[in-house]
């Protein structure tokens, strides 16, 4: 079965850090697939927020750019959000997801949430 399990969340002030963590399982050698962390805000859409290729590059969106990194360990089949400098506007669900080629899973994880409050 198909499992996605993020962890890390939690409640931190702004201007501080999380850093998130997935595993999932894969049909194929981990390395070759892309993947992304996907947030969701209370009454917004899901929204892509960085990307690693399966050849490392790496693809934000502007407003976490400067603020996020997004790295992986391929050994150990899991992936990372480093996130700083938190703002309250980073409150969300965070996913992961995967991508093989073009295609994404479409099958979800929990997720974990994220709550930046003073």
């Amino acid at each position: 079965q198909v499992q996605t399990v993020e962890s890390g969340g939690g409640l931190v002030q702004p201007g501080g850090s999380l850093r998130l963590s997935c595993t999932t399982s894969v049909m194929r050698p981990f390395s070759t697939y892309s993947m992304g962390w996907y947030r969701q805000a209370p009454g917004k859409q899901r929204e892509l927020v960085a990307l690693i290729e399966s050849a490392g590059k790496t693809h934000y969106v502007d407003s976490v750019k400067g603020r996020f990194t997004i790295s992986r360990d391929n050994d150990k089949k899991m992936v990372y959000l480093q996130m700083n400098s938190l703002k309250p506007e980073d409150t969300a669900i965070y996913y992961c997801q995967k991508r093989y080629g073009s295609a994404w899973s479409d099958a979800w994880g929990q997720g974990t949430q994220v709550t930046v409050s003073s």
